[in-house]
């Protein structure tokens, strides 16, 4: 794939606000779609609309060919074991919840639960409701000075045997990466069970699940290329199969009585009511589009871009970034001296630059920064070096405001 042409793929590119030509740095938010994504969904509305697995018909059996095809699809993208090891939820927050509650009736009082402190929201409060049913305790894994894990303090808190780990594989709000494999190895020889939520990894690095060694591997379709509404729930089998369902009926069904009822297997199990059809097919759409990409062209492009992003906010002045390191992935995390972070972003609006700013659903983070919130840019593949000088002489202009 020709990477000069890339941006030509994603439509929503082309348009303008305000007079200004769209310049898009809220990718970590939600990436944009490549047309074959936005194909793919209608051509199922247009031929193939019909729920799957329960029909005869051949519109059904279309449809869940094609929704079963992107199971397949997934279990060679992250290299999982079997294909019943990759479960369909709504999302990333969907998938934590699922593996939280299921978990609840192997989960005993005072059980050590230990949580990234730059965690999203969605891998903190799933976890604090398995806490309040089960009586276990919540604990952060605290941070260094320069935003990463503090790995001494994880390993004196593995110490307690912990029941369960649950780990950032990339930072939404800072772009910080942590070393998951060694961190989930490190927490399997303690005993406990692991989670890593790859949604901001899993468009800007090649997941291996298998090299990781977790448990379950958690990532969003909206992140990576594909639609909203859809997300993956990655299990190592034998304990995927012991979660109990998040929820009931439909397709999770093997047989109903009045007196009693008894649920499917894997994936199935796991899976309650009509699906999220079109959804699934988009996401097949988008691993296409990831796997015909210059992975290594595109990886090196991403790094370059993502430091010479921090290399020009520092030129700047008067701008701090926070957990800026060389190996971040996807975002920089940043303010404009003592200005408000929605104040920047709203006159950067005005000249069609669009970033992300509020805590980003990382409040205990912001509160450890000793901040109510930030700015963040964000890129993706579409992303070029002339996005990046038009944020920054975006960012002159309102600092010649604001300052």
């Amino acid at each position: 794939m020709d990477l000069s042409t890339l941006r030509s793929q994603f439509p929503t590119l082309a348009q303008s606000n305000d007079g200004y030509p769209l310049c898009y740095l809220d990718t970590a938010a939600t990436s944009q779609k490549p047309q074959q994504v936005i194909d793919a969904m209608n051509h199922y509305y247009h031929h193939d609309n019909a729920n799957v697995h329960r029909a005869a018909h051949q519109l059904s059996a279309r449809a869940t060919s094609q929704y079963e095809a992107v199971r397949d699809k997934l279990r060679q993208f992250i290299n999982a074991n079997q294909r019943e090891e990759i479960i369909f939820t709504h999302g990333t927050t969907e998938s934590i919840n699922t593996v939280a509650n299921g978990l609840t009736a192997q989960i005993k009082q005072g059980s050590l639960i230990l949580i990234d402190s730059a965690a999203h929201h969605a891998n903190i409060v799933p976890w604090q409701e398995l806490a309040k049913r089960t009586g276990a305790v919540v604990k952060p894994i605290p941070l260094t000075q320069d935003c990463r894990l503090d790995m001494s303090a994880f390993e004196a808190l593995l110490r307690q045997k912990p029941a369960i780990v649950a780990l950032s594989h990339v930072s939404n709000a800072l772009g910080t990466v942590n070393p998951v494999i060694e961190l989930v190895s490190k927490a399997k020889q303690a005993g406990a069970i692991t989670l890593v939520d790859g949604a901001q990894a899993i468009a800007h690095m090649s997941v291996d699940v298998q090299s990781i060694d977790c448990d379950f591997y958690v990532f969003s379709g909206h992140k990576m290329y594909g639609p909203t509404g859809i997300g993956v729930l990655y299990g190592r089998f034998d304990v995927l199969d012991s979660l109990s369902p998040l929820m009931t009926g439909g397709e999770m069904i093997k047989t109903v009585s009045f007196e009693t009822t008894e649920f499917n297997q894997l994936p199935n199990r796991l899976e309650a009511g009509t699906p999220p059809i079109a959804e699934v097919i988009g996401l097949g759409a988008a691993i296409d589009f990831i796997e015909a990409l210059p992975s290594e062209q595109v990886n090196a492009k991403e790094r370059e871009l993502v430091n010479y992003l921090q290399d020009a906010l520092k030129n700047l002045g008067d701008v701090v970034l926070y957990g800026a390191h060389e190996d971040n992935v996807g975002a920089v995390a940043f303010n404009l001296a003592d200005e408000h972070h929605q104040d920047v972003g709203i006159l950067l609006d005005q000249q069609g630059i669009a970033v992300r700013c509020g805590h980003h659903c990382a409040m205990p983070l912001m509160q450890s920064l000793g901040l109510k919130g930030c700015c963040r840019a964000s890129i993706g593949v579409y992303t070029n070096k002339a996005d990046i000088d038009r944020f920054i002489a975006a960012m002159a202009s309102v600092k010649e405001l604001l300052l």
